[in-house]
């Protein structure tokens, strides 16, 4: 079967990649922009915590996409975790499953699973195609 062989491909490994980042970036994006917009659908969150909340995601979402454009499998390590955590404290506090794990498990968790499972794959690629340059120098 081919999607198991160790051979190097640069194609497969640069759309992991992109996907992964893109994963990333557009989630990142969507919770910034709906903690910003928190305020019109509950009234009694400030639009100043609203600024703070959307910031504070902002950032993270920057630092997890710089450590995976130079660490990918601390990245995917980092979302899986989170991805993990998140399924946590969803038990401990005891989610409704309509109202918050289907929402959370479409728009978060499980994009956190697939953009750390593309990193890891990036990064197990760039691994193999450095063992075959090593392996073709002379």
């Amino acid at each position: 079967m081919q999607l198991l062989e160790r051979t190097c491909n640069f194609d497969r490994m640069n759309i992991q990649r992109i996907f992964a980042r893109g994963f990333v970036i557009v989630g990142g994006l969507f919770w910034a922009f709906s903690a910003f917009l928190a305020p019109y659908g509950n009234r009694t969150i400030s639009i100043l915590a609203s600024v703070e909340n959307s910031l504070a995601i902002l950032a993270l979402t920057v630092a997890v996409f710089l450590v995976g454009w130079f660490f990918e499998y601390l990245a995917a390590a980092i979302l899986l975790v989170g991805a993990a955590g998140m399924i946590v404290y969803g038990i401990i506090g005891q989610w409704d499953i309509v109202g918050v794990w289907f929402p959370l498990v479409m728009l978060l968790i499980g994009p956190m699973i697939v953009a750390g499972l593309l990193f890891m794959l990036a990064a197990s690629m760039q691994n193999v195609c450095e063992l075959q340059q090593k392996t073709k120098a002379p």
